[in-house]
C-alpha cells in the first residue's frame, strides 16, 4: 500500500532502520565500514528481511556492486543457510540466497544441512544478527567462534522479550572475553566483567516508528520512502 496511502511496515522497515542505526554505531566503535564486515542473519522473516535489505543498501552506498554486496550477507532460517535451490524458499528471501559456488570450499558438519555454526565458521562472520525468537540459539560455541573471527564481534540478539533472546549480554561477555559489541531487542542490565561494567544497547523499532510517523504527518508528505528510514537511522545513531 505504500504507493496508495501514507503507510509503512514497521516490522520490516522500522526494525531494519533501528538495526542499521545499531550497526552504524558499531562501525564507529570498530572504526570500520560495512564493507569490511561479513554478516550472518538468523531468521529471515519480515524483520530479518528488512535488516538484510538495509545492510545491502549500506554496502552499495559504500561502493559495493550488487553481487559483491550480496556475497557478504548469509541468511540462515529453519531451512538452514538459504541457497539458490533451497526448497520452499519464499520470494522475498530469494535475493539473499547464496550461490553454491560461494560455499564450494566450506567444511560442513553434515552435508545434509548447512547449520548456523557452519555459516559462522566458514563465512568468518564479524556480525551476527538474530530475529528468530529462539532462546539460546547463539550458543557459547558460536559466540566464541565470533570472537575468533574478529577482534570486536558485533552481536545483535533482537528477539523479544528477553526470555526469547538468542543470547544474553553476559553470555557474549564470557565467550568473547568482554570484546563483543552487543545490542538486544529488550533492555538488559549492565554486565560486570573483569572489574568493568559493560553496557549493551537496546535496538528496538520503538526508537524509529513514532518519530517517523510524526515527521510524516508534520511534513504532510504524500508517501514514506526508503531514504526517510535511512535518515532516521543516521539520526538515531547520532544520539547514541
Amino acid at each position: 500500500y505504500q504507493e496508495r496511502i501514507l503507510s509503512f511496515n514497521d516490522d520490516i522497515q522500522g526494525t531494519g532502520a533501528s538495526a542499521i542505526a545499531a550497526l552504524m554505531s558499531a562501525m564507529k566503535i570498530k572504526k570500520q565500514k560495512f564493507n569490511d564486515q561479513r554478516f550472518v542473519i538468523a531468521g529471515l522473516g519480515q524483520a530479518g528481511c528488512g535488516i538484510a535489505r538495509n545492510i545491502l543498501n549500506m554496502l552499495k552506498e559504500e561502493g559495493a556492486g550488487d553481487e559483491e554486496a550480496r556475497s557478504k550477507i548469509f541468511a540462515y532460517d529453519y531451512l538452514g543457510l538459504l541457497m539458490e535451490d533451497t526448497p520452499d524458499i519464499l520470494e522475498y528471501q530469494k535475493p539473499f540466497a547464496q550461490k553454491h559456488s560461494a560455499i564450494a570450499k566450506w567444511k560442513l558438519e553434515s552435508p545434509d544441512k548447512i547449520t548456523l555454526k557452519d555459516a559462522v565458521v566458514n563465512s568468518k562472520a564479524t556480525v551476527l544478527i538474530g530475529v528468530t525468537g529462539s532462546k539460546g540459539l547463539f550458543s557459547s560455541e558460536i559466540l566464541s567462534q565470533m570472537a575468533a573471527n574478529d577482534e570486536r564481534p558485533v552481536i545483535l540478539a533482537l528477539s523479544n522479550p528477553t526470555s526469547k533472546s538468542e543470547c544474553t549480554p553476559e553470555e557474549v561477555a564470557a565467550a568473547t572475553n568482554g570484546r563483543g559489541i552487543v545490542a538486544t531487542g529488550s533492555p538488559f542490565p549492565p554486565v560486570e566483567f573483569n572489574g568493568k561494567k559493560l553496557f549493551s544497547s537496546q535496538c528496538n523499532n520503538m526508537f524509529i516508528f513514532p518519530g517517523l510517523g510524526l515527521g510524516a504527518l508534520v511534513s504532510k508528505t504524500s508517501r514514506i520512502t526508503t531514504k526517510m528510514f535511512l535518515q532516521a537511522s543516521r539520526a538515531l545513531c547520532d544520539l547514541v
